[in-house]
């Protein structure tokens, strides 16, 4: 009997997943010149493809060109050229499955060493304690541009469409700028974007709706939502079930489930609150709760590296299962589970005290094993963290020589 693992799954786009094994967005911060996918990209997509997943998503693509997570950040606006798009995405169906393009706009965690711009629904900053002065200071975005930042992800949307890939997701998770909306700490507005869930929803709503009228209809439009930001007083769990109700109806295909922030990063597995203790698939119980209300299917990623974990989030009635850390120690590890085999190993535990230096390491670890899969070597999963995060502050130091040099020659609104 097929495990429900490799069951294909029908989207109301009419988009069929071959499987219910995803690749979840990682931010792979490995633009070639330009801020374009080049070489490694294409190669680590291509790794992946292979591997046996039913659909890929790509790591954080930028809708705006002075607004970016990391110096070798992927942009696609209006004036990026089409063709590096159009390999990747040739990259990401080489085994046949599907491959989606997530896109994004940080707001607020832009790195205080950036050039460009730093917006956020307010001006409060990011809390990091000592850590802060890492993150530029926020300027509250005026109406103006909010609506064009709205354009930008529908523009991102089409483009990604014409050079090939099968879909986006939106991302509203993990503290950038449509999280940052719609979190009561962080949105201080008392105007049509802030105050009550509906207004600080607007823009995530305005979105979705633009991105899915630049689109045709077979085109999947996926939103990556926290479960919960995991902070007193922040977004949570009843906040979300409200917000998967409101996107319903404007034609999203499926609602990724994740969690944290910056500040409370429980996405990298450093997890704060008494439900998720678990672990593996942190936010299982959170995603239990709310995959009993919600009118749209829901993939759930965080923690999972075992075919036993996988199928048991199935079991919950999440449609999809969404792996990061797992695929860059192991690529082909859909294909193992088929075969009845597991991954090879783990990543090398961080367990220093500093929270907001551990989760550096530990993006720093997984990118250090993206670029040796990228290579075509094999990955390292025992790398000492403090080495992946050196090796990996290097690489970003030179990204940004590039970035401000580019920036400047180019022509942005």
């Amino acid at each position: 009997m097929t495990s429900e693992l490799f069951s294909p799954l029908a989207l109301r786009s009419g988009q069929v997943l071959r499987n219910r094994i995803a690749k979840a967005a990682m931010e792979e911060n490995m633009a070639a010149d330009g801020q374009l996918p080049g070489q490694e990209l294409f190669g680590l997509y291509r790794r992946w493809a292979t591997g046996g997943t039913g659909l890929l998503i790509t790591g954080n693509v930028m809708v705006h060109a002075e607004a970016l997570t990391g110096p070798a950040g992927v942009v696609l606006d209006e004036n990026a050229p089409l063709k590096p798009f159009t390999e990747w995405a040739e990259a990401g169906k080489a085994g046949g499955g599907a491959i989606w393009m997530q896109i994004n706009h940080p707001g607020r965690q832009i790195g205080s060493d950036m050039p460009g711009v730093v917006w956020g629904p307010s001006d409060v900053g990011v809390d990091l304690g000592r850590h802060s002065s890492r993150f530029g200071r926020p300027v509250a975005m005026t109406p103006e541009q909010i609506s064009a930042t709205v354009t930008r992800y529908a523009v991102t949307a089409q483009r990604a469409q014409e050079a090939g890939f099968d879909g986006v997701e939106i991302h509203a998770a993990h503290g950038y700028l449509l999280s940052q909306f719609l979190s009561p700490l962080v949105n201080k507005r008392t105007d049509a974007w802030g105050g009550s869930l509906e207004n600080r929803a607007r823009m995530l709503l305005d979105v979705v709706r633009a991105v899915r009228a630049a689109v045709s209809p077979s085109f999947a439009v996926a939103v990556k939502l926290n479960s919960a930001d995991f902070q007193r007083g922040g977004f949570d769990a009843d906040d979300a079930r409200q917000v998967i109700g409101m996107l319903e109806p404007l034609g999203v295909d499926l609602v990724e489930l994740s969690g944290g922030s910056y500040e409370s990063p429980a996405m990298t597995g450093r997890r704060t609150d008494s439900r998720t203790q678990a672990r593996e698939a942190y936010f299982l119980d959170l995603a239990k709760d709310l995959v009993r209300t919600s009118p749209l299917p829901l993939m759930l990623t965080g923690g999972i590296t075992r075919r036993e974990t996988a199928e048991r989030v199935l079991d919950s009635d999440v449609a999809i299962i969404g792996m990061g850390t797992a695929l860059s120690v192991t690529p082909d590890l859909p294909d193992r589970w088929r075969e009845g085999r597991e991954t090879e190993g783990r990543m090398r535990p961080v367990t220093w005290s500093d929270k907001a230096l551990a989760s550096a390491a530990s993006m720093a670890q997984v990118r250090h094993q993206l670029r040796r899969i990228a290579r075509g070597d094999r990955p390292r999963p025992g790398t000492h963290p403090a080495v992946a995060l050196l090796a990996e502050q290097r690489k970003q130091r030179k990204a940004l020589r590039r970035y401000r040099a580019w920036l400047p020659a180019r022509d942005t609104v």
